[in-house]
Formats: C-alpha cells, structure tokens, sequence
C-alpha cells in the first residue's frame, strides 16, 4: 500500500516546521506501507495545487497530512475539516482569505476517514501525548486537509485521509517558557505509530 505523508514548510516567523521535521525522519517504508513523503508550501493556492498534481500522477492509499499547531502538548489527531477558509495571518504568500470557502459548492465538513480513536489509543500506548481534536482551523492545514477528502469523496472513492497536528519543536520555544513542545524525533515515532495503525499492526 502506497501512503503520501507531507509536512509544511515553515511559516510565520518561524525557521522550521515540526511537522516537515518529523515526516523527514521517517522511514521510507513501514511494514506494508511504501511512504511518499511531500513538503507542502504555507500557501492556500499552492497547497492545493500540489496536492491535486501529486494524487493525479499516482496511486495512494491512505494521504495523512501533519502540520504545525502551536502551543499544543499532545499530538491532535484531527476528525473534521470544515469549508471555510479564516486566516488570522497570512499565508507565506501574503493571502489572508476571510470567511471564503475552500471549495466554493463543497458540502459544509467532511470527517476524516483514518481510524482516528485508534490511532489516538496506539499512540498513547506508547506513552507519546495524542488526542482528538475535532477542529482543523481555518488557515492552510484545515483548507488542505478539507482538499484532500473533498478529492476522496469526488475522484478517489478508494482513498483514505487525514490530519495529525504537532506540537512545536523544543528550539522554536526556548524564549517562551511554559510553552510545550515535543523532539523531533518522539513525533517521529508517534507518526510511525499511526502509520502501524493503517497497515493493521
């Protein structure tokens, strides 16, 4: 089985994005599952636009999107994307859309279609913090997340799909005491872990 797994590039003021951190440390191959891994842009229009080139130049299974969330101490394995595009800052090309949607005519919100509480659970049991969330945002992680099913429910009725946010990075917090953050590399491994999930072990 063939996953795309993407991270984003960093945005903000930030220098780095944990979740593009973490997805780089994965293996190429877990179990079963063959790993594509992308970095998506911080931007609504090339965000999308890559995501649509990628699924239409190959054949995936499952897509998990992960992506920056700030000032979180748990992973936030997400259950809804919703049609709305809000930002409260710009995207890495200057667009703030407000109160438009991502897809104009799309149904209100679609569910993730990964096995959300189970993922939450294996996670868990391997003593990393995970939950779930049941709000995306309206910036460029919800809008790619919204994309991605939208296309599952559309184009590509075989495809599963979903989103994990992350903490930041411990070097992103070091002047902003009390602010929690994970290593790379623990969520590194509570990734794998909801890849072991959808491979069924």
């Amino acid at each position: 089985m063939r996953v795309l797994i993407t991270g984003f590039d960093p945005f903000g003021e930030e220098t780095i994005n944990p979740a593009w951190e973490a997805v780089q440390l994965l293996p190429h191959q877990v179990g079963k599952l063959k790993l594509i891994k992308e970095q998506l842009p911080t931007s609504f229009t090339r965000a999308l636009a890559k995501l649509e080139t990628i699924l239409e130049g190959a054949h995936f299974d499952y897509v998990v999107l992960v992506g920056q969330h700030g000032g979180v101490s748990a992973l936030q394995i997400e259950r809804v994307a919703i049609n709305l595009a809000n930002a409260r800052m710009t995207d890495n090309d200057g667009y703030a859309p407000q109160e438009q949607p991502v897809i104009p005519a799309a149904p209100t919100a679609y569910f993730a279609s990964l096995p959300t509480q189970q993922i939450v659970e294996a996670i868990c049991e391997t003593g990393i913090p995970a939950q779930a969330s049941f709000s995306a945002g309206t910036f460029v992680c919800n809008a790619s997340m919204f994309y991605v099913l939208h296309l599952a429910a559309t184009k590509y009725p075989h495809l599963k799909a979903g989103f994990i946010h992350v903490p930041y990075l411990p070097q992103q917090v070091v002047t902003q005491p009390g602010v929690a953050s994970l290593p790379k590399e623990t969520t590194a491994a509570a990734l794998e872990t909801a890849l072991r999930v959808l491979g069924g072990y």
